[in-house]
């Protein structure tokens, strides 16, 4: 019979203790967290992996809230099994990523005539990036100031392109929750903690190729074609003590008004890949429940460990400002920045004036009544004066004998008088700004 020598107890007492902790008799259970934990922050930082250039190549770390990922992207797969997994309503991709569903302000065509009562997501970021410009102060009367930006559209993008997308120092700073993660996981392994080594592999896994399958939709920019022999698309977005006045060709300015973002991916329209990547961050989320509680107190750390410093990461890519983001792509990379410039006026009758002198409309008077649907005799008066200057290129400076009107008592004089005020101040403004441009 062979010898079997006996280890002594003394030393497996001792190998045991060189693992950190494990004389300890307290269990660090993560796994009821680990699938909610941080999730919101995860959504809402997978929300730029279409955005940032290499962004899809980077989400190999063990990511929390696998769950909350699995739930929201899974409601894009569409078919009945898909559907019984993770119910909800089919959405757009576009619209689930949050490149699409804005409501823009109304818009009104002054040479094609075309009246958008509701335009869309692209309009409204226009208009949110004209909020954040500081505008010139235009001298004059002051009850309620309206900004009005003049927006020269000098570029016109293909109907269908694919914006290149951003660079920035996110792709370097990927590197730190995916060392960790990997190091945590080689950390495990060393100590023979088989169980947290898995979750934690796992975890990076599946977080990796849920983050490349998504980020391998492709982003695109779309507007229609004008028809041939289109006049210029110059025309109005009218916003909340905002006016925007978009100057360009008609493919330019519907870019704004009509254009979208969309993603499409290969597997439309099931999207049976991005449901496959949801299943598998359930079954990561399920294993959590099941393993993470059979490793050792260290390999809890090092798991939770890995997580901590993943949602550091997600939630500094949340915190990034994805409208401002969006803003860039518009103006930047599709419209090759246009010339943006910002007037404050004191009055809506001095904006109504100052726009018609950027736009030089051939039907003013159409512009001005909706602008200004006031239609009492002394605004009545005032308007065929203004239209009288404007159509005849003649200086908007008045003297008595334009508010001097004996059918007009004292106090409609006195108004009439003051609305000519705002329209020079109007006409002093272009002149000193824009006349020459």
């Amino acid at each position: 019979m062979p010898y079997t020598p006996l280890i002594p107890r003394s030393l497996v007492q001792s190998t045991m203790r060189n693992i950190p902790l494990s004389g300890s008799d307290f269990t660090l259970d993560a796994s009821g967290v680990a699938g909610f934990f941080g999730g919101d922050e995860a959504v809402s930082a997978m929300a730029t992996v279409h955005v940032y250039q290499g962004r899809k190549w980077l989400g190999w770390y063990n990511s929390p809230g696998s769950y909350l990922i699995a739930k929201r992207y899974g409601q894009l797969a569409n078919s009945r099994f898909w559907d019984g997994l993770f119910p909800g309503v089919n959405t757009d991709p576009a619209t689930l990523f949050e490149l699409d569903g804005w409501k823009g302000p109304k818009f009104k065509g002054v040479e094609s005539g075309s009246i958008i009562p509701e335009t869309g997501h692209l309009a409204a970021l226009m208009v949110k990036e004209c909020q954040t410009q500081q505008g010139i102060d235009v001298p004059g009367r002051k009850t309620q100031p309206v900004g009005v930006t003049i927006v020269d559209l000098h570029y016109v993008p293909e109907a269908t392109m694919t914006p290149k997308q951003l660079k920035k120092y996110t792709s370097a700073v990927a590197f730190i929750p995916m060392s960790v993660s990997i190091g945590t996981c080689i950390a495990c392994a060393f100590f023979k903690d088989w169980y947290s080594f898995s979750m934690i592999l796992l975890g990076i896994l599946a977080s990796g190729i849920s983050c490349f399958v998504i980020g391998s939709g492709k982003f695109r920019f779309y507007h229609p074609t004008p028809a041939p022999g289109a006049p210029r698309g110059d025309g109005l977005l009218t916003a909340d003590n905002n006016v925007i006045v978009l100057l360009g060709e008609e493919g330019a300015v519907n870019s704004i008004t009509r254009g979208k973002f969309s993603l499409h991916f290969g597997s439309e329209p099931e999207y049976r890949n991005i449901g496959l990547c949801s299943l598998i961050l359930t079954a990561q989320f399920v294993a959590q429940l099941l393993l993470i509680p059979q490793g050792t107190l260290f390999g809890q750390i090092m798991f939770v460990a890995s997580l901590g410093v993943s949602w550091a990461y997600n939630s500094w890519l949340s915190s990034l400002d994805k409208e401002e983001i969006q803003r860039r792509l518009l103006l930047d990379v599709v419209l090759k920045r246009p010339l943006m410039t910002k007037y404050m006026l004191g009055t809506r009758t001095t904006m109504a004036v100052f726009v018609l002198l950027a736009l030089k409309p051939s039907h003013p008077a159409k512009i001005l009544d909706d602008i200004l649907p006031n239609d009492t005799k002394v605004w009545k008066r005032w308007k065929s004066i203004v239209l009288s200057r404007l159509q005849n290129g003649e200086k908007m400076h008045f003297d008595s004998a334009d508010w001097d009107d004996r059918s007009f008592s004292g106090n409609e004089s006195t108004l009439l008088k003051t609305l000519l005020g705002d329209a020079q101040a109007a006409y002093d403004g272009y002149s000193d700004h824009l006349k020459s441009h």
